[in-house]
């Protein structure tokens, strides 16, 4: 189906589902990713809960319109040409956050420092390691993303998701299949909506000075004042990513705007006006380099999404 011509009766459909204000046509979503990189979406939708993403699923799936999950931006490279289809991004209606004891309930939009702070202000621990990490709790989930040995995996109790039919179901930890930057949500065509988060009570100056610990060593360690996708690489095992191109001399390598950081080899990052294609081209160029020097392939950790 071409682009922007979706039919009359799908649009009327979308649109007694999405008012208008949340239902944009055609957007770049160089304005959506923390790279500030990505073409244009057919539609991109904010959802404001799981009911409005199930009527959603049936209307796109009824029409054969693929649906992106694009979660807040983070940890994403869309490619130039854009996504066709309908792209969902969590807006503040899916960001809540609440807890009834030690268990937290949150919104798939929520960020995750917003969630760490959270926990914190009520003497939960177990999501400090969370604090500096640039992305929704949704995705995090997505990507078992971690820091600092701990991982989403170690805290997540349930997550309730929205499936390609539909239907609404509540996934338990056996059934999310996490591994490392691995779920099963990244194989089973099903939304992340809601996280259910188990901790731990604990002295609240005790959080406070893990997490001012792990913030001083992002800050003082990781390029966050520019445009990037966070970390690029996963860290391969017995070994850490930027060490391997730092070794190979890669620091500052530039393709087009997409430059490898000089503050933290392992952040491919958007140096001013870079296309996916540079970050890409980047990307490939840093791989195989380091395959050169140390003999071992670095695999992305960013996920890269839309039309080739």
């Amino acid at each position: 189906m071409k682009r922007n011509n979706l039919s009359d009766e799908l649009l009327l459909k979308l649109k007694q589902v999405i008012p208008e204000c949340r239902l944009l046509i055609n957007e770049p979503l160089s304005k959506h990713t923390t790279f500030k990189i990505g073409g244009p979406a057919d539609y991109l939708v904010f959802p404001a809960s799981m009911d409005e993403i199930s009527s959603i699923m049936i209307i796109t799936k009824q029409y054969g319109i693929p649906v992106t999950v694009l979660g807040n931006g983070s940890n994403i490279l869309v490619r130039d040409k854009g996504i066709k289809g309908l792209v969902l991004k969590f807006g503040s209606e899916m960001s809540y956050i609440l807890h009834t004891g030690a268990l937290v309930t949150a919104g798939a939009g929520a960020m995750l420092a917003d969630v760490s702070c959270y926990a914190a202000k009520h003497g939960l621990s177990g999501m400090e390691f969370a604090i500096g990490i640039p992305g929704s709790i949704g995705g995090a989930v997505f990507m078992n993303a971690g820091a600092y040995s701990g991982e989403m995996c170690q805290v997540v109790t349930a997550v309730s998701g929205v499936c390609r039919n539909g239907n609404i179901q509540r996934f338990l930890p056996a059934e999310i299949q996490f591994g490392y930057r691995h779920s099963i949500f990244q194989d089973n065509d099903c939304i992340v909506c809601e996280v259910e988060l188990t901790l731990q009570k604990q002295e609240k100056p005790a959080i406070s000075q893990k997490m001012d610990e792990y913030t001083f060593r992002r800050e003082s360690k990781q390029p966050l004042e520019m445009p990037s996708a966070g970390s690029t690489f996963k860290r391969p095992p017995g070994n850490f990513a930027g060490t391997l191109i730092e070794k190979a001399g890669l620091k500052g390598l530039q393709v087009g705007g997409a430059q490898v950081s000089m503050k933290h080899a392992g952040f491919v990052i958007n140096a001013g006006g870079a296309t996916a294609e540079d970050v890409l081209l980047l990307i490939e160029e840093v791989q195989r380099r380091v395959y050169e020097d140390s003999g071992i392939m670095l695999h992305p950790e960013v996920r890269v999404i839309g039309e080739e």
